[in-house]
């Protein structure tokens, strides 16, 4: 199978993240790879982060181990949208 493109990850994630956090579609989609997530966003607490995770993991057909979790890799949404181009790639 065919990976899907970046644009079609870039886009599932915004749609996870809107929905899970219960965000506007307009406001998901002026989220831009600098835009801050986990500390910036109130809606982005520990809670939600297994919801967009395990939304992620379902959306995209991907397996998220525990220890690949990291402050990083939910600091910003270029950041979530690179783990999950990378995840999909491997």
């Amino acid at each position: 199978m065919t990976p899907p493109p970046a644009a079609e990850i870039d886009r599932i994630v915004r749609a996870v993240l809107r929905d899970v956090l219960g965000i506007a579609a307009d406001r998901a989609a002026a989220f831009t790879p600098e835009t801050g997530l986990f500390g910036a966003l109130p809606e982005f607490d520990s809670i939600a982060v297994a919801g967009v995770l395990t939304e992620l993991e379902d959306r995209l057909g991907i397996l998220i181990e525990d220890d690949e979790v990291d402050a990083a890799m939910l600091e910003s949404f270029g950041a979530l949208t690179a783990f999950a181009r990378a995840k999909v790639a491997a």
